[in-house]
């Protein structure tokens, strides 16, 4: 293989990485791109762990609409729900919370 090649493999390997890389900040950034949702993971961050009841009677929210912001959030891997039934207990996923603030902070470098 010429060295020319093999420079823009690397260079595409690089390229993918990046793009997979801002791919994942787009979706961890719009699960969060509410207001709501973003009062949601600070409230889960806060607390541990909490049914939508507590976070209802937290938000000045109707518990349909706190249910679909749970629902966008968990889609993103931002937060996790645990079945307890009849209920479901949500908590911030500290992995995926990290992980948003570091591609947040390549942003600036």
């Amino acid at each position: 293989m010429s060295p020319t090649r093999s420079g823009s493999s690397r260079g595409a390997r690089r390229g993918a990485k990046s793009a997979a890389k801002d791919l994942d900040l787009a979706r961890l950034a719009k699960a969060v791109a509410h207001p709501a949702r973003i009062a949601i993971v600070k409230f889960l961050s806060q607390s541990g762990e909490c049914q939508c009841g507590a976070i209802v009677d937290r938000l000045p929210l109707a518990q349909a609409t706190v249910s679909q912001h749970l629902k966008v959030l968990k889609e993103a891997g931002l937060i996790r729900g645990t079945i307890d039934p009849p209920r479901v207990c949500y908590c911030i996923d500290r992995d995926a919370l990290q992980r948003l603030k570091s591609l947040m902070e390549e942003l600036g470098s």
